[in-house]
């Protein structure tokens, strides 16, 4: 029953229309029951695809590499390069770009975008779609969309123009590497032995300012830097020479703190990675040099030009990740001896002992080009 004639009235209507429809329905050979199902069905699916095309607009190409670079980048890569992975994908794409739903971005608009960032500095271009293909490829993964647009324009990317050369870090000229040890040497300060102890193992200075004693063995005379801070993510052994393991026990003091060169101001923090480029403007050659091209370029054109050793050790003293898969699989030999006696005949050249009769025909050869 009904509390009012007006509701007992409104119920009778209703119940009037239903069955006048279903009347229709009939009429027109459609079986009511399964009518109502098909409508059921229809507002089910309107309200997923409004979910997810709600879910679609907050899974944005900004939200996805953000989620992946806290999943995977941070965890496997130093806090430097994480932080770098994730700024060059913020101040390299467009905002228009990099807030749109990712399963929208297009190939072309992304493609417009890398090579317009190309002509101005085409190493970052190179390393955001390097970046972002790994994004899209997770996203494809977890279904957040379909295609992967990154992967796609690099042929594309490829053909369109770049803007200026790929830069070289300045290096010092190797036949000044002697003279330079021993100016150096003379500065005070931990950063000074620091910078000698880079040069002589051609590191890296991310990978020496975190440098900590359990890496160090000194009885077998190896520096051990985990994958976690190595560019390629992979283990690198540097086999340390006379001078290098002479200058880790002139830091023996220092053995009561996790790092080896650790910050004047703070000796539980690593030092500065802006300490040794300090030691070269103190010394005037900030402008001459940098550290990495002192430490890594310098001992690359002295080890080929003199031919103190062969490619692939040259190569794998600089931890420099072999370019071709193939042989990047089958090559796992570490080149231990010669890697070994390639740095302690650097260590020999930077303390001035006589190079063998190639160093010296090349050293010859480049004075005479600089003097003409």
């Amino acid at each position: 029953m009904r509390d009012t004639l007006a509701a007992a009235g409104a119920s009778i209507t209703l119940a009037r229309k239903s069955s006048d429809k279903v009347r229709e329905l009939l009429a027109i050979g459609v079986d009511p029951i399964e009518h109502k199902r098909s409508e059921r069905a229809a507002a089910q699916a309107k309200v997923t695809a409004s979910k997810s095309a709600t879910k679609s607009e907050r899974l944005t190409l900004c939200r996805c590499a953000r989620t992946y670079h806290e999943q995977t980048v941070e965890p496997r890569r130093t806090t430097k390069h994480a932080a770098q992975w994730l700024s060059s994908l913020e101040q390299g794409i467009p905002p228009a770009i990099w807030h749109k739903p990712i399963s929208d971005v297009t190939p072309h608009e992304l493609l417009e975008a890398l090579a317009a960032l190309q002509l101005r500095v085409p190493e970052t271009a190179s390393r955001v779609r390097q970046r972002l293909d790994a994004v899209f490829a997770d996203a494809i993964f977890h279904g957040y969309c379909s295609t992967n647009p990154a992967a796609i324009i690099k042929r594309k990317l490829a053909e369109r123009p770049s803007g200026r050369e790929k830069g070289h870090f300045a290096a010092m000229p190797y036949i000044e590497v002697s003279a330079f040890i021993a100016a150096l040497r003379r500065q005070p300060g931990v950063a000074a032995k620091a910078l000698e102890f880079t040069l002589l193992c051609a590191a890296r200075t991310g990978e020496l300012i975190e440098c900590r004693w359990d890496e160090i063995d000194t009885q077998s005379g190896v520096w051990r830097i985990p994958g976690t801070r190595m560019k390629g993510g992979a283990e690198h052994v540097v086999y340390l020479s006379p001078r290098a393991l002479e200058i880790i026990e002139t830091q023996r003091e220092q053995q009561g703190e996790p790092f080896v060169f650790p910050s004047s101001r703070n000796r539980s923090k690593p030092m500065s990675n802006m300490a040794m480029l300090a030691v070269l403007d103190r010394m005037g050659l900030g402008a001459v040099t940098t550290v990495h091209g002192l430490c890594r370029a310098t001992f690359s054109t002295w080890a080929n030009e003199t031919g103190a050793a062969r490619p692939d050790v040259i190569e794998a003293c600089l931890a420099h990740r072999e370019a071709d898969a193939v042989r990047r699989a089958y090559n796992r030999s570490s080149f231990a001896a010669e890697r070994r006696k390639l740095l302690a005949d650097w260590a020999d050249y930077c303390n001035g002992v006589a190079a063998p009769a190639a160093a010296r025909q090349a050293a010859t050869v480049h004075l005479m080009a600089v003097a003409a």
